[in-house]
């Protein structure tokens, strides 16, 4: 290590709230971490640029490009963006590992797979996927790359374990552009949650589950659903407010003695929680916060719903779940399940939970494992930079799991950002 790195890490040492006993052994654990991830790359000089990257991923880095992270290690930066943004190796050993890993040590029988769709915010035209598309993260139509996640989460920990880079159509057909940025021949347009199912056949035997979720994006899909249903997955997922349900176990009008019995009518989501009288609601605690226990309210009834051809579905569990924030605002977050009726309202805000909890995953990966600081435009160099990212930041989740200390997570969980990692020279407190 240069010496100047050596007096600033001291320096950032004595500042340091947690006992600098934590971060000792940090280089070391970083080194073995690496070992079964860079042993699916063929090379050895791939194997290096591996460690290089990981280790300036997970450092005090402002900007985690290759050019910032080669500089820092005093490596040739055309070596390692050529690793990350050309070179020809296959990133999906690597995040097999990484979706093992994560199954072996946080894994439980009722833990949670999330699927998540990213946007991620770029200038030009030319980078991989890049268009005006809705960025659910950015909550606005805009220029950029949206990467479709998947997550676990159980009681221990939550982490991310797989990505795919969405294709719009329009770059599907682009010959031109597809060879300017190497998209494979294979690869075809898929929609968002074709991308979930995918990841879930192939990633989901390796993570012990009980359920999967997500935001509103996927659960609108009746199609997504029903395909959940058909492989026999418990599904929890969030819907629009504007989702058209029928109430089956709510009354409807009164029958005149002729034709059949009247049923309910449809009606949107946040028009039949309206109507609810208080005593519907149910309060539960959902963990501790900074000023105590959280608690949330909750009802749930059977439905059936409009499928995306304006049919109706199979019976549904429909589930309301709002929450009053700083400031006196109620929030209400509506969602659809393939649970059966008795399910307790205590696992279904739990799981209702762990789709949140993802969304802090990705604001770990985003602001401590350089998620979002991809500066390759190649369809591999996207996905080469992202899976170097989710192990980075798989390595920050265990480091502070291992101090025990800093701002809790979720569940009680200690947050990255203040656990601190000793790597690459520096240390992050």
């Amino acid at each position: 290590m240069h010496w100047r790195y050596r007096l600033r890490k001291q320096q950032l040492l004595d500042e340091c709230e947690i006992p600098p006993e934590v971060f000792r052994g940090g280089l070391e654990r970083l080194a073995a971490f690496a070992r079964p991830f860079a042993a699916c790359l063929v090379r050895q000089e791939q194997r290096d640029h591996a460690r290089t990257y990981l280790a300036g991923l997970v450092s005090d880095l402002k900007h985690k490009t290759a050019e910032s992270i080669a500089y820092r290690h005093d490596r040739d930066r055309h070596g390692l963006q050529h690793f990350v943004g050309s070179s020809t190796w296959d990133h999906r050993p690597l995040l097999r590992e990484l979706a093992g890993q994560v199954g072996r040590e946080i894994g439980t029988p009722e833990g949670v797979i999330v699927f998540d769709p990213s946007g991620f915010a770029k200038k030009g035209k030319a980078s991989a996927g890049v268009q005006r598309q809705w960025l659910g993260r950015l909550g606005k139509v805009d220029n950029g790359q949206v990467g479709v996640f998947m997550a676990y989460a159980s009681y221990l920990e939550h982490a991310l374990v797989d990505v795919r880079l969405y294709l719009p159509k329009a770059w599907a057909k682009d010959r031109a552009r597809r060879k300017q940025c190497g998209i494979p021949k294979a690869v075809r347009y898929r929609t968002r949650h074709e991308l979930a199912l995918e990841m879930l056949a192939e990633t989901g035997p390796l993570l012990p589950h009980g359920w999967v979720t997500g935001d509103d994006e996927m659960g609108r899909s009746s199609r997504f659903r029903a395909e959940l249903r058909r492989l026999n997955e418990r599904y929890l997922l969030a819907v629009p407010s504007n989702t058209t349900i029928r109430d089956l176990e709510g009354e409807a009008s009164e029958w005149s003695g002729r034709g059949p019995h009247p049923k309910r009518a449809f009606e949107q989501v946040r028009a039949w929680s309206g109507s609810l009288p208080p005593r519907a609601w149910r309060r539960i605690e959902v963990g501790d916060g900074e000023r105590g226990p959280q608690f949330v309210e909750l009802v749930a009834t059977r439905v059936v719903a409009r499928t995306d051809r304006g049919r109706i579905g199979p019976e549904e569990l429909l589930v309301v779940i709002r929450s009053h924030e700083e400031g006196g605002a109620t929030k209400h977050d509506y969602y659809l399940s393939s649970a059966p009726a008795g399910t307790l309202p205590g696992v279904l805000a739990r799981v209702a939970k762990a789709e949140h909890r993802v969304e802090r995953g990705l604001q770990r990966g985003k602001s401590e494992a350089g998620l979002a600081e991809s500066q390759v435009r190649t369809w591999s160099g996207w996905h080469h930079h992202q899976a170097l990212s989710l192990i980075a930041t798989w390595f920050l989740v265990q480091e502070a799991r291992r101090g025990g200390k800093g701002d809790p997570g979720i569940d009680g969980a200690a947050g990255a950002s203040r656990a601190g990692v000793a790597a690459a020279g520096g240390v992050r407190v």
